[in-house]
């Protein structure tokens, strides 16, 4: 897909401190985990909204959970929710569950970090002078460490069985909205959109013996949408099975070009169904719920969540 030409550089962009793109054949895997400040601050909630789901617990796991106005009395279908850095108490992060909600998804939010949120996160606005800016850079710049050092404690090994779980208990729980939807959606945004490319695969399942290394795990999910990922490698994109629609940042040193197209390449050789809109002058973290004082990025905002939206009500 082209690119979008509806927005422009937000200011906080070109704050932002560049990170060593993967060599230009895009296949090495960086070698030290990477995040910014939009994954892990929220922008100030847009005036007049509020959330209006709850957190539950499934399979003792805190999920955030919002459910369209008349469910269950109308179908439903059942959707998962991936966060960033900043979590499943994030008013901004449920009130954009609560979007999906109100278009007919049973919306769940899980708490995949299990509580470790990243440190030091705070709302920012770019309503701040240049000077203002520049402190709050030094002070993010000092907490870069911290925060890549949570980062680091992020891995597929942590976080997939958090997933796994909430997947079974819902799977049970709310099975009329599995049911209705032939299987479970996900949209994934910043570190959360990794763990949505995660459950589109199928891989081997480990065995003992040799047939029983012939069976298959996954894909987890029937079809998944991510904004801005943070910390994909190449490898994520082997054995993807369900379909999968990207709204990417242009020059994202969290998603590199080199790595994004290397990508491409391979869900076409493995005639993947997809799609990628890349979004250009717009900031990493864009297409989360929050208030931007450029119009442009606001209306970025929205395209990408239609972007989202229409790709998993399609499949």
């Amino acid at each position: 897909m082209g690119d979008a030409d509806n927005a422009t550089r937000a200011p906080e962009s070109d704050a932002q401190e560049p990170i060593a793109s993967p060599p230009t054949d895009g296949l090495a895997e960086q070698s030290q985990p990477v995040t910014g400040e939009h994954c892990v601050t929220d922008r100030p909630t847009p005036n007049g909204q509020s959330s209006t789901g709850e957190i539950i617990k499934l399979s003792d796991i805190d999920v955030y959970i919002s459910k369209p106005a008349d469910y269950p009395h109308t179908p439903s279908r059942l959707l998962l929710l991936l966060t960033g850095g900043t979590g499943i108490k994030s008013v901004n992060n449920q009130i954009q569950a609560d979007k999906y909600a109100t278009e007919g998804f049973l919306v769940l939010m899980p708490d995949m970090f299990a509580g470790d949120t990243t440190p030091g996160a705070a709302i920012t606005d770019d309503s701040t002078s240049v000077l203002e800016q520049i402190k709050i850079k030094a002070v993010e710049m000092a907490k870069s460490f911290v925060i890549d050092m949570w980062l680091a404690r992020i891995t597929p090994d942590k976080v997939m069985p958090v997933l796994h779980k909430v997947i079974e208990a819902a799977r049970e729980q709310y099975a009329d909205a599995v049911r209705h939807g032939d299987g479970i959606y996900a949209v994934g945004y910043c570190v959360g959109a990794r763990f949505v490319m995660l459950l589109a695969k199928q891989t081997e399942k480990a065995g003992g013996d040799e047939e029983s290394a012939k069976e298959k795990e996954g894909p987890y999910i029937k079809a998944g949408a991510l904004a801005h990922a943070a910390s994909v490698i190449p490898d994520d994109f082997k054995d993807l099975k369900a379909p999968l629609s990207f709204a990417c940042v242009e020059n994202d040193p969290l998603f590199p070009d080199t790595v994004r197209s290397a990508g491409e390449d391979i869900m076409s050789d493995a005639n993947l169904e997809h799609e990628v809109q890349v979004y250009p002058g717009v900031p990493h973290g864009f297409a989360v719920v929050g208030q931007y004082q450029d119009s442009s990025i606001q209306d970025a905002q929205a395209t990408a969540y239609e972007q989202m939206l229409k790709w998993v009500q399609d499949h």
